[in-house]
């Protein structure tokens, strides 16, 4: 992905080391991504509602980071703003001009360890999540080492979709896709519904790749496919099958690999804002 030497977003809050939150119930430090898929049986990307996995529980101070480390995660910060500044042109431009809706620029607070939202107190073990109730995405950098490592999405791209889905949820917000799920909570559709807005999410980040290769010609050869693996990686029935060793369809609450990155793709292909309410029109098997 070409982004040296870009804009940065002003919309990032850097907090690493600093503050704190609650501690999730049952998590200890090193357990990573799929130790918590077993325990808690939910994904990294937490949607609309992190408040799923987490606990109320004693105040924790945010993990302590060494100047070293943020000398190191300094390139990732610097990526993260640009990807960000990549958003905010596009959804700036193109909600208002295909949907008729403003676009309100969410913040990006990069965290350490444990953070307190509008939704709750949340570890950076439950991964990246976006809050509605702050209009705030929320990101431990140190995420993207299990995203290369344990789930074996690689590359700068795969880091950019994981941004972009976020952001998709802040437009799902924006639109009332977000109201339209949380009215499901409690009824037997409710995980059918957030399927439906997972998916929406990795095809709103497809939109945001079509238009800003478009714009700006941000990609290089190879980056979609690593979009395209990173959507895999966190498919319900992969993380299922690695953490508890079967698959079952009716707790998907995130759609399946093949899901996922078939919706990324067709966002990319199409880059048609409108288009993303078939997923909330289509019969739930042909999704």
């Amino acid at each position: 992905m070409r982004w040296q030497g870009r804009r940065q977003s002003g919309n990032v809050i850097d907090t690493r080391g600093r503050g704190g939150g609650r501690a999730v119930a049952g998590v200890g430090g090193g357990v990573g991504i799929v130790g918590i898929l077993l325990m808690m049986g939910v994904v990294w990307m937490m949607g609309g509602n992190p408040l799923a996995v987490v606990q109320q529980g004693g105040q924790q101070a945010a993990r302590p980071v060494d100047p070293a480390e943020l000398e190191r995660q300094e390139p990732l910060k610097r990526f993260v703003g640009v990807v960000l500044a990549d958003t905010e042109d596009v959804f700036n431009r193109e909600l208002p001009r295909q949907l008729n809706v403003p676009y309100v620029e969410p913040k990006l607070q990069l965290f350490s360890g444990y953070v307190d939202s509008a939704c709750g107190s949340a570890s950076s073990a439950v991964g990246p999540f976006y809050c509605p109730g702050d209009q705030r995405v929320y990101l431990d950098l140190s995420f993207f080492e299990e995203l290369s490592g344990k789930l074996g999405a690689r590359g700068d791209f795969a880091m950019a979709y994981v941004v972009a889905h976020e952001i998709g949820h802040h437009v799902q917000n924006l639109t009332g896709y977000t109201d339209r799920v949380n009215a499901a909570r409690g009824s037997p559709d409710e995980n059918r519904m957030s399927v439906r807005l997972e998916l929406q999410a990795d095809y709103l980040a497809g939109c945001f790749a079509h238009h800003a290769q478009k714009t700006k010609n941000i990609l290089e050869q190879g980056d979609i496919q690593e979009g395209m693996v990173a959507a895999q990686a966190v498919g319900d029935d992969k993380l299922q099958r690695e953490s508890q060793g079967r698959v079952r369809p009716d707790s998907f609450t995130h759609g399946t690999s093949a899901q996922r990155a078939r919706w990324f793709k067709a966002g990319f292909e199409s880059g048609n804002l409108k288009a993303m309410d078939q997923l909330f029109k289509l019969p739930y098997e042909r999704l």
